[in-house]
């Protein structure tokens, strides 16, 4: 073999040896690594990375030894682009005859930081039916419910131990009749099913996941497998909350399975980024949620900065199927 040869073999096999160093952390499912930390937790942030990605080949090609790794990259860049891109594509089916709106709010208060008059003035403004309050102890949603001034919500709060990131609180617009409060028990903070009154069949559920720290990555994980509890029952059923996870993560999707769907990328607001909410818009991922099950189809999702909580607040609205 001529030198000339020689340098292409090299260059080919050390381009493809460059391209699993760079597929790795964009998709480290692929490999069985993603619940290896940090990797875990890069994978909350693929559409950031697959544009650094996308850039790095574009300067890569400047140099001709590297063109056939700047080729490898930008393909990988490319193809999971298009993946993604639905997400914010794609279109809410028009809601049939007979369909009546359900709305739902989620705002992590962040224990209480949160501005109470901020997040009162936006249940105001869109009256939702159901409001996700993680992280929000009982003083904390009487402090919002206090500032509702004539919209009638009923309060419920669990928070099984003394942290207060624990605590889930609960509105429920007077709207809905006398409905039932439950906690459910099997997830690591707390939880709030609510059933009954004018939900007919469907229930609803305020829900706040433990997050992937390096050291809790299969506590995080036990909590979404409870999601998929859910969504494999046969109630028509509204999860809501902050699921400290987002579709890129290989759990989350499964947690969700062909059973539910995240309103955000099911409307085109998949990449309208919920935390952290300090970061610019391009900076942020989302991991609030509005995730619905059979019978109920997503219609908007719309986020709103709330002063005083690392999160921005979610609305979002589904039709219940007739």
């Amino acid at each position: 073999m001529n030198n000339e040869k020689a340098w292409f073999v090299r260059r080919v096999v050390l381009s493809v040896l460059f391209l699993l160093v760079v597929a790795v952390p964009l998709y480290p499912e692929l490999f069985g690594l993603d619940e290896l930390t940090p990797l875990t937790q890069l994978a909350a942030f693929r559409p950031q990375l697959l544009v650094v990605v996308l850039l790095l080949a574009v300067l890569m090609f400047v140099r001709r030894g590297w063109r056939i790794a700047a080729a490898l990259i930008s393909l990988l860049a490319l193809v999971g682009g298009a993946l993604t891109v639905p997400r914010q594509l794609s279109v809410a089916r028009p809601a049939p005859d007979g369909a009546r709106e359900l709305t739902v709010m989620v705002a992590n208060v962040l224990g209480g930081g949160a501005r109470a008059a901020d997040v009162a003035q936006l249940i105001r403004e869109r009256k939702p039916d159901l409001v996700s309050l993680p992280e929000a102890q009982a003083d904390v949603r009487e402090e919002i419910r206090a500032q509702l001034q004539d919209h009638q919500y009923k309060g419920f709060t669990t928070q099984p131990t003394r942290a207060v990131p624990s605590a889930t609180s609960v509105l429920v617009s007077a709207a809905l009749g006398d409905v039932a409060f439950a906690i459910e028990p099997g997830t690591t903070f707390g939880t709030v099913v609510v059933t009954g009154g004018n939900l007919g069949q469907v229930r609803l559920i305020a829900y706040h996941g433990y997050p992937p720290l390096p050291d809790a990555v299969p506590t995080w994980k036990k909590d979404l497998q409870k999601v998929r509890q859910w969504c494999t029952q046969d109630a028509p059923t509204v999860v809501a909350g902050d699921f400290n996870a987002t579709v890129d993560h290989a759990d989350f999707r499964q947690a969700l399975g062909g059973y539910c769907r995240s309103v955000g990328p099911t409307v085109g607001r998949g990449l309208q980024g919920t935390w952290p909410a300090d970061q610019p818009a391009v900076l942020r991922t989302q991991i609030d949620h509005v995730v619905v099950s059979r019978r109920l189809q997503p219609r908007r999702f719309t986020t709103y900065p709330v002063q005083g909580t690392d999160h921005r607040a979610v609305v979002a609205t589904v039709a219940v199927l007739p």
